[in-house]
């Protein structure tokens, strides 16, 4: 599967610990365990599909909770099976998004899909991933589902880092020439989607969304800036941005967005 082949050699010489450690990597790790914490309690079961690493597996095991994880990428498992402490109960498993028949229906209290929809590049597979993940989630269980939002990646990527060439995307097609909105295939690693995409693949489901959440905001745009502020000044942008990362109007800046939603 080509898919697995540019995953496999991008992950294996991607440093994402130290993406999620930096100051600016923080923002999405803190607002994203933000609001786990709103709904997680005390003897919940979670699943993480698409575990990478296991930032957020460890940080739960940590406090108590009993995590399974799924991983596709098997250099992303030895790292969490290292990171891995005595008391911490959990298990880790190589496995796809697309099929988590090793897990029976109604078993999960919250599942967290955090990684596997950014490599996933049809609406089929993206919803096959997310009714994957309602399928194991109890009723009234708590989904987490993340996205790379086109726009963020745009500014940042494009505009202001000059990472990727804008002008030669448009005349590729990876960007559309009037809405410029993204056009991504598996070798190009990251699916990129705006809010109307995910809204139309989450259509079809039963479920109940409870927050859809600018996750890092404006904080890769402004990468250095944030990496440059003491302690204190971060902060108060994290006050700021905690405060303003579901209003609408902010929604499209963001590089990354969760969308939470009850079974």
């Amino acid at each position: 599967m080509k898919t697995n082949e540019y995953l496999t050699n991008f992950y294996n010489h991607y440093d994402e610990n130290s993406r999620l450690v930096s100051k600016h990597g923080t923002v999405e790790f803190l607002t994203t365990m933000r609001y786990i914490e709103k709904y997680i309690k005390s003897g919940d079961r979670v699943l993480e599909i698409g575990a990478g690493t296991g930032r957020y597996s460890h940080a739960l095991a940590r406090q108590g909770y009993t995590v399974d994880a799924v991983e596709l990428i098997e250099h992303n498992i030895d790292i969490f099976r290292q990171n891995t402490r005595a008391d911490e109960k959990i298990s880790v498993i190589q496995g796809n998004a697309l099929d988590l028949s090793a897990f029976p229906d109604n078993q999960y209290d919250m599942t967290l899909l955090l990684g596997p929809l950014y490599h996933l590049y049809t609406k089929e597979d993206k919803q096959q991933a997310i009714r994957e993940a309602i399928r194991v989630t109890k009723q009234g269980g708590i989904i987490f589902a993340a996205y790379v939002i086109s726009d963020g990646c745009l500014l940042d990527e494009g505009f202001k880092r000059n990472n990727i060439n804008v002008a030669a995307y448009l005349r590729d097609g990876l960007l559309d020439s009037e809405t410029f909105a993204a056009k991504s295939e598996p070798k190009d690693l990251f699916e990129l989607v705006r809010k109307e995409d995910i809204d139309d693949l989450m259509g079809v489901f039963p479920v109940t969304r409870l927050h859809y959440v600018a996750t890092d905001g404006c904080a890769l745009l402004i990468r250095d800036e944030i990496d440059a502020m003491d302690d204190e000044t971060f902060q108060l942008f994290l006050q700021y941005h905690f405060t303003t990362c579901e209003r609408e109007d902010l929604w499209g800046i963001t590089s990354h967005a969760v969308d939470i939603f009850q079974k």
